[in-house]
């Protein structure tokens, strides 16, 4: 039996902030008590969204943390090859598609609200192919075309580790989903199932803001044959006052920031810890926090930064 396998998978859309940190920890945490190997993989395909020097600055805060990996960082920016083929044997296997439209044409066609916290909308089909028509696959790679996947109808299901029994048809949610953009790139959920398939990743923890991502990404194990798909462990959030997902609107959150602000990495332990079952809130160190910490502890609701969390790290 080969040794089990997780990434920490940060994306230097910008700096890391306590809520992402939190599910690093869980992660890294999981992952030394079970004896699954630790793969650090920065995840900066998203383009316009890339911050310049953040992700090397990820990868020192969460060294500076007491986090630790086995393999890695990789980067997918690094070689897009992979990427290119998957896309290249789901075109020959007719199981994607070309499309040109914008998201005010999707929009205007679907009359649909944007889907969960994503702002994701519905595909409504538009450039979908008859059964019959020929695939073009020389459009691979152009300017201006994205390629979608056929999603067949019918309900996904699996069980989450923490989570439960999920249910959900992926047709009604959120149609055809892209596999490369529009830019030439693949999309999230294409390079996170390439990624995780050749780097042999089993078990997956994330936020719950990715559960409806998941059957997504089952679905293309499936069409790449990639053998089954691993374990997933989703989560709650960190979440404002306001109820939303931490963010900017909820101030600096940044761990930079309050690591230039003098606060400790024990500090800044203390609270995730508390947010992860283990009160009293008490500065520690990760070792510390990986001999008490236990998935069973975790709370099932979201945890709340508060002002007070705030100036508590900053007394």
């Amino acid at each position: 039996m080969p040794t089990p396998r997780t990434r920490l998978a940060p994306s230097p859309t910008g700096a890391l902030h306590l809520g992402n940190v939190r599910t690093f920890l869980v992660n890294w945490a999981l992952a030394r008590q079970q004896g699954w190997e630790i793969v650090l993989r920065v995840e900066d395909l998203d383009g316009p969204r890339h911050k310049a020097g953040a992700a090397e600055a990820m990868v020192d805060t969460l060294a500076w943390l007491g986090l630790n990996w086995d393999e890695g960082p990789y980067y997918q920016r690094e070689d897009l090859t992979a990427y290119r083929e998957a896309t290249a044997r789901l075109a020959e296997l007719r199981h994607v598609y070309p499309c040109r439209c914008t998201r005010k044409e999707i929009q205007a066609a679907s009359l649909s609200a944007p889907h969960g916290d994503q702002h994701e909308l519905c595909y409504p089909g538009t450039c979908r192919p008859d059964a019959n028509a020929t695939i073009d696959v020389g459009l691979l790679g152009a300017e201006g075309v994205a390629w979608r996947v056929q999603v067949p109808s019918g309900q996904t299901s699996f069980v989450d580790e923490f989570a439960g029994p999920q249910e959900y048809d992926v047709a009604q949610t959120v149609g055809d989903f892209l596999v490369g953009t529009k830019l030439g790139l693949p999309s999230y959920q294409l390079a996170v199932v390439v990624d995780d398939a050749r780097q042999g990743i089993s078990e997956i923890v994330r936020g719950d803001d990715l559960l409806s991502s998941t059957p997504r990404q089952m679905l293309l194990y499936d069409l790449l044959c990639l053998g089954p798909p691993p374990t997933y462990t989703h989560l709650p959030l960190v979440l404002g006052e306001d109820g939303r997902r931490l963010a900017k609107r909820h101030g600096d959150t940044r761990v930079s920031y309050y690591r230039e602000q003098g606060v400790s990495a024990e500090r800044i332990l203390g609270l995730l810890a508390e947010w992860c079952g283990l009160a009293p809130r008490r500065q520690l160190t990760a070792g510390e926090f990986l001999r008490a910490f236990s998935l069973e502890r975790l709370p099932r609701q979201p945890a709340v930064f508060t002002k007070a969390d705030d100036a508590w790290l900053l007394q």
